[in-house]
């Protein structure tokens, strides 16, 4: 090796080292505050088998059935343990109305309500929430997930997804990929069962967060074997757990978009695979190089893509119903 080429991979080394340090050293710092305000664990009963969606709505009437029965389970036994912060939340998600094609309360909980009528929705839309997104914390993936159904309108259907473990903020979990890789077979399963069960409707993924990390992991099979999807959206993305679109590996349409008061921007952006790890969540979703598609997101910040009125949120709106986003700012 030249003496120059060995000057090159050295720098190289010192860079990855000097980001690998500088993401460890920030979770450190964080860490511990985040830690203790992570909502303590809530026992839970273990959740009914789900009834396969084969027949709508027939199937999805019995699993919406089955769900409220598992939520207020889960509510008793919190009013038991004096959690009534959680007991709370619990009797908001089961009150008459509110619709779960399942629900898990415990480990943070998994829940996947739905928002508009399934069984005959042209266009659904999932959305895959990012960090510190549980039980406790639920108002506001409902909040953004309904105001996205009310800008969708018509025929369409959205699906607040917490199907995952999500990492509690500034802590190292959230600057790795491998909560997302559990979340991914999740979410996998699925998108395919939600396929079969509509197999004529657009369905698309917005991602939000750590959850590009989740979509990213998920969708790679060119063969068949990804998300058969139309469209997946990054939206305020640390990376999508890839170097570039290209790694993906998917047909569907890849957009992305940060407001412009998203600290997210601020964060180192790599994926450092390391013999004992892999650090960081890939590269940024906005920037050329990435290759996605670029939608205007508008002033917002790491919480207002599903703002009231926002022009993240009509934009978004446009792109998973398969119109031209209001103003798309370059990309691929």
């Amino acid at each position: 090796m030249s003496a120059h080429r060995l000057r090159r991979v050295r720098a190289r080394a010192a860079r990855l080292r000097g980001t690998v340090l500088n993401l460890i050293v920030a979770a450190s710092v964080a860490g511990p505050v985040s830690v203790a305000a992570r909502p303590q664990a809530v026992p839970a009963p273990v959740p009914a088998p789900v009834t396969p969606l084969r027949a709508l709505p027939h199937d999805l009437d019995v699993r919406y059935a089955a769900a409220r029965e598992g939520i207020l389970a889960a509510e008793r036994v919190a009013a038991r343990r004096g959690d009534l912060w959680r007991a709370a939340r619990l009797r908001d998600m089961a009150v008459p109305g509110r619709r779960f094609l399942f629900f898990d309360g415990r480990d943070g909980g998994r829940a996947a309500e739905v928002f508009g009528d399934l069984a005959t929705a042209t266009r659904i839309a999932i959305v895959v929430p990012g960090s510190d997104t549980n039980l406790d914390k639920y108002g506001h993936l409902h909040g953004g997930s309904l105001r996205l159904r009310d800008e969708l309108g018509g025929r369409s259907a959205v699906i607040a997804w917490l199907g995952y473990r999500t990492p509690a903020t500034a802590t190292l979990a959230v600057l790795t990929p491998d909560l997302a890789e559990a979340g991914a077979r999740a979410l996998r399963a699925f998108v395919r069962e939600l396929r079969a069960a509509r197999p004529g409707a657009r369905i698309s993924l917005l991602c939000h967060s750590y959850g590009a990390a989740v979509c990213g992991r998920a969708a790679p099979g060119l063969d068949g074997s990804g998300l058969d999807v139309s469209a997946i959206v990054f939206a305020g993305a640390p990376g999508a757990a890839v170097d570039d679109a290209a790694g993906l590996r998917t047909r569907a349409e890849v957009w992305a978009g940060r407001g412009t008061r998203d600290w997210i921007a601020h964060l180192p952006h790599a994926l450092i695979r390391m013999p004992f790890a892999t650090f960081g969540l890939g590269a940024d979703p906005v920037s050329p190089a990435f290759g996605a598609r670029i939608f205007a997101a508008g002033d917002g910040g790491h919480s207002d893509y599903l703002r009231a009125g926002s022009l993240s949120l009509r934009t978004i709106a446009r792109i998973l119903s398969g119109r031209a986003p209001l103003r798309a700012v370059g990309g691929a």
